[in-house]
């Protein structure tokens, strides 16, 4: 078993991930626990995680060096963890060039570590680096901007690197993570397989005789987790046909009651005058409750509410005790505080891949597993600003607009999502020899497995010349059309 040492990072929880592919059990730990759980679990090896403060900072999680360097277990530092090793065994720390994204690693005597290639992609996301190694480290790989990318301590069989492994987007990432857990801590490795019947057991345990109200959005993660009562919302923000597409699919795929819920005007009222992101995620998250309790009412036996609610929701809320807090998804950090039902979420430590596995065990057709998500706030949150009737009107024709040349493409299915934005931003654009001064367009088209990394899509040219010319000419007042090639990190997907 690995002991994972969660210092606040979006992708601590993403490690033990990959670890569980690779069939290496491991558990999670707070630095203030550490050593308490250290000498209860006996773990085989242990991983420091990322995280968002600096070793410097007051306050900073750390943990007691006296102790956890004198264990005689491997010790694995990545982008923090890495930095309060240094810091910690007599290297330095500072504040120097900022990377965020994909950078080139130039690794020596790959095969060594089972790796295939000299050179390859990996994501960073730092302030601090590393700037003098503590003794006896040496350097195993580096980038253009830091020396000390991957480095080891072969005695102590201390390793340490900047970027994070654990990312979708980092090349041989797993094949680091695998020479750390087989060849250094001696974990068996073997493939991972979902216990179907697990995860429903563990569902009846706690609802018991009680019955759940599911919420769905006729996304592959509402869907996977629903059951007994579906409840579908219709505010208004998703995109056209959603709700045609939920009763389809509970009417022939998914054998549960489906309950429908006008409110198109309800959403809009209460989103009148909101333009602050987070408030306007809590508006819709605390609506959608309110709308949840009015069904209940009419059903007593139910006493859950159903979320499709997936780990990269979770983590972006602050997940963890040392996380940061991005932004508050209507379903986790969007939900009001007191709440009359209780919350169901048996897909909360799963990421959209593995959702996505387990409803092809389940037996979900393909393009309910494969259909690209669309967030519970919908185009609320593809306005940036006051959600008006108008400016609705506007997103949903621009998004159709991208939606529908995709398609043409034959690139729809091959990307993992396409929208467009209203940016809030305005320009001066000639029309019919006139000046106009209107908003601008935004698309955004990206390549993920998890959301956890999150890489922009090569679109052809022509095709984004088809989307441009189309939003101007057939959205009204719109003055231009941009193109966001922005990962993640540094970007969130949606620009709210």
């Amino acid at each position: 078993m690995i002991l994972i040492i969660d210092f606040g990072s979006q992708t601590a929880h993403l490690i033990g991930r990959r670890l569980r592919d690779l069939g290496v059990k491991c558990e999670y730990t707070d630095p203030e626990e550490a050593l308490v759980v250290i000498k209860k679990l006996q773990p085989n090896g242990i991983i420091f995680s990322g995280g968002p403060s600096s070793v410097y900072e007051k306050g900073a999680p750390t943990i007691n060096p006296r102790v956890v360097y004198t264990l005689v277990l491997p010790i694995f530092g990545i982008c923090y963890g890495w930095q309060l090793m240094a810091h910690q065994l007599g290297g330095e720390v500072k504040s120097a060039k900022k990377e965020y994204g994909q950078q080139v690693l130039h690794i020596q005597k790959p095969d060594r570590f089972g790796l295939s290639d000299e050179t390859c992609s990996v994501i960073m996301s730092h302030g601090d680096s590393v700037l003098k190694l503590p003794a006896g480290f040496s350097v195993i790989g580096s980038t253009k901007q830091v020396e000390f990318t991957w480095v080891e301590e072969v005695s102590r069989l201390f390793i340490g690197v900047q970027f994070h492994p654990e990312a979708d987007h980092t090349q041989q990432g797993k094949d680091v993570l695998r020479y750390f857990c087989s060849q250094v801590c001696a974990e068996k490795i073997e493939e991972q397989t979902y216990d179907i019947e697990h995860i429903i057991y563990s569902i009846k345990e706690s609802v018991g005789t009680d019955k759940v109200i599911c919420a769905v959005s006729g996304g592959v993660d509402s869907t996977v987790a629903a059951g007994l009562i579906a409840v579908y919302i219709e505010s208004g923000l998703m995109r056209p046909h959603t709700q045609e597409r939920v009763k389809d699919i509970f009417a022939h795929q998914v054998p549960a009651e489906l309950i429908v819920v006008e409110a198109r005007q309800r959403f809009l009222d209460t989103l009148k005058g909101v333009t602050e992101a987070e408030q306007k995620r809590k508006t819709i998250g605390k609506l959608y409750i309110d709308l949840f309790n009015e069904v209940a009412i009419k059903h007593p036996e139910a006493k859950f509410l159903g979320q499709g609610t997936i780990y990269s929701d979770v983590i972006e809320s602050k997940g963890s005790k040392h996380a940061s807090h991005i932004k508050s998804h209507h379903n986790v950090g969007g939900l009001p505080k007191e709440m009359k039902l209780k919350l169901l979420e048996p897909l909360r430590t799963f990421y959209k891949d593995e959702v996505r596995k387990i409803g092809r065990l389940i037996d979900l057709p393909s393009e309910i597993v494969m259909q690209q998500p669309m967030p519970g706030p919908g185009h609320a949150i593809n306005i940036m600003g006051e959600v008006t009737p108008a400016r609705l009107a506007q997103v949903i024709q621009a998004d159709n607009i991208v939606v529908e040349e995709m398609q043409k493409a034959g690139l729809y299915e091959s990307v993992f999502e396409c929208f467009a934005v209203m940016t809030g931003a305005f320009s001066t654009a000639v029309k019919g020899d006139s000046r106009a001064f209107a908003e601008v367009v935004a698309v955004r088209s990206i390549d993920t497995n998890d959301l956890m990394t999150v890489d922009w899509t090569r679109i052809p040219y022509e095709i984004l010349q088809n989307i441009s010319s189309r939003i101007v000419n057939e959205v009204p007042d719109v003055s231009r059309v941009v193109y966001d090639i922005t990962t993640k990190p540094p970007a969130t997907v949606r620009w709210e």
